[in-house]
């Protein structure tokens, strides 16, 4: 059985083939990516979402799809179209989707497009698994050293409990998934086992530097200015700022504890995320 995985090279999909190479054999596997010379170890295909001309030609022959989200906001429902079609007209078996947590409930603006999939999936007449993730430890520990440097944490955030986990947890689950027939037809809401506040990262950074790291709570616009001075494109400041008032909102808690049941551990601790950036 031939598993393609889209995005093979980017951050979620090497660890992805990583996991999978731990539960079927290599040759089994297939990388669709823009640049097949970065990939090692297993068969490379170029792949590009926007480029649908050819898409179903590169999906003949496997028979399951992980279909990772892509990372060009706006355009992420039109290029799934894409790869979705092309997957029907390759006699794509089944499609494994990574969405995003509560999508049809999170005030969180990238919902849209994942609902948007998720449509075309359901309907598409092809087996599917939806795989709503969950925020991604990483999106806040990516802070922790410029928060040391500057001498604070800042978000706006407010009290609300986040419930992420990292990259890796993710990765190991689709990785289960895909390799059980038992997954089809199934959405599945992951999140991490923990949930803490911004202010409880600030605490945990704090302890394990020796030294009092505040977190201070701002307002969107506040934030986003911060964000933009900092040299992000506008529309990712203003995500950014945006996301983290959804997460004050409560829309990244989750307790259901699905996805460690999934991976048969517990998630990485937020204490080990927070010194795997400082060491």
């Amino acid at each position: 059985m031939k598993i393609g995985i889209t995005g093979a090279t980017g951050q979620l999909g090497a660890l992805v083939v990583e996991h999978l190479k731990e539960r079927t054999n290599a040759s089994n596997l297939v990388a669709l990516v823009r640049s097949p010379k970065k990939v090692e170890g297993i068969e490379a295909r170029t792949f590009d979402y926007e480029n649908s001309d050819n898409l179903s030609e590169v999906l003949k022959g496997i028979d399951t799809l992980l279909l990772i989200s892509g990372n060009e906001i706006g355009k992420r429902a039109s290029q799934h179209e894409n790869v979705i079609r092309a997957a029907k007209e390759a006699d794509v078996k089944w499609i494994v989707y990574t969405s995003l947590l509560k999508a049809d409930t999170t005030s969180i603006n990238l919902a849209g497009e994942h609902l948007a999939t998720e449509k075309l999936l359901k309907e598409s007449g092809i087996a599917y698994t939806i795989l709503r993730n969950g925020w991604y430890t990483e999106n806040y520990t990516g802070s922790v050293p410029g928060a040391v440097g500057a001498g604070a944490f800042v978000g706006s955030a407010g009290n609300g409990k986040i419930s992420s986990a990292t990259r890796n947890d993710y990765a190991e689950a689709a990785a289960v998934v895909l390799t059980s027939e038992n997954n089809k037809n199934s959405v599945f809401e992951l999140a991490g086992d923990e949930s803490y506040t911004l202010e409880d990262l600030a605490q945990e950074i704090s302890k394990q530097i020796n030294k009092e790291i505040p977190y201070n709570n701002l307002p969107e616009k506040d934030y986003c200015d911060i964000l933009k001075g900092l040299g992000l494109p506008d529309v990712f400041a203003e995500g950014i700022a945006s996301w983290d008032v959804s997460a004050s909102k409560g829309d990244l808690f989750y307790e259901e504890k699905t996805l460690s049941k999934l991976i048969g551990r517990p998630t990485t601790p937020l204490s080990e995320a927070v010194k795997a950036v400082l060491n």
